[in-house]
């Protein structure tokens, strides 16, 4: 699950990113996009399926299951929503091997119900200070804990629920667009993040630097993974690769590439050499 109360900092990007890479490993992959006003991740794989015919290509897309055909409908009905995402969960759990969830920038009932849902919770955060608030409060001196935040606290009793359950929750924190620029930030936004994850309970996954690619990819939903000589409107240059090797990193953090079935269709839609994620 990709989860953070903040918005803005790149869940449905990342989501998308996690979902087709995982497609070009042999996966079986299907998403639930609960940020029911933006849709932010639904319209990227509306984009996908759109372009890709008119391109004359193929390539792997995730399953979706939509709660509704207009989801903003019932973005005030939560009853309605929650009952809605167990029906998708339960059909999604039949048909795939991996689920990504998209949650909206807020806290929500069906938000919650999602994090007692997720094996492992991804929080990317924009690589500033401004973005600490989402898991805690800290000493502006001595860069400590003050208290966590409510969204960490969320994660926390899910943790604790499903321990209950003898169920495990792993929660990742991702520095997202990092700056290259900005070195001393990024070294006090690096120290704080260190000791918050020993306070707070979280791993600290490989950083995703700032990179126009994911933008300008987004109106042909399109990501990283499907960059190759045979996919327009991009073909690999130094820095895509750059970024491809850091997604390779995520991943392996995440223990997700762990689950790899090359030898499944979903991998062979085109050349491997070509299109897949490098090991």
């Amino acid at each position: 699950m990709i989860g953070n109360e903040k918005g803005g900092a790149g869940k449905s990007t990342l989501a998308a990113l996690i979902a087709i890479s995982m497609l070009y490993r042999g996966q079986r992959v299907s998403v639930i996009d609960l940020d029911l006003r933006q849709q932010s991740l639904s319209r990227l794989l509306a984009n996908r399926r759109r372009w890709l015919p008119a391109a004359g290509v193929e390539a792997p897309s995730p399953l979706e299951y939509k709660l509704v055909d207009d989801p903003a409908r019932i973005a005030d009905d939560q009853p309605t929503a929650l009952r809605l995402f167990e029906e998708a969960m339960t059909m999604a759990m039949g048909d795939s091997d991996l689920i990504i969830i998209d949650t909206p920038g807020g806290d929500t009932a069906v938000s919650r119900a999602a994090h007692l849902q997720a094996d492992l919770i991804v929080t990317p955060m924009n690589d500033s200070f401004v973005d600490f608030d989402v898991i805690g409060n800290v000493d502006p001196v001595t860069m400590r804990l003050i208290r966590p935040s409510h969204y960490a606290e969320t994660i926390l009793n899910a943790r604790a629920m499903r321990a209950q359950h003898n169920r495990r929750l792993d929660w990742v924190v991702v520095r997202n667009r990092l700056a290259g620029a900005d070195t001393n930030n990024r070294e006090r936004v690096g120290k704080a993040l260190n000791s918050l994850a020993e306070e707070v309970g979280f791993r600290i996954g490989p950083p995703l630097r700032e990179r126009v690619a994911y933008r300008e990819m987004f109106p042909f939903g399109l990501t990283l993974a499907d960059v190759s000589p045979r996919l327009r409107p991009d073909n690999m240059s130094s820095p895509k690769l750059a970024a491809r090797q850091e997604v390779n990193a995520l991943l392996e953090a995440l223990g997700l590439i762990v689950l790899a079935r090359p030898d499944a269709p979903a991998a062979r839609v085109a050349d491997e050499s070509a299109f897949a994620v490098a090991p």
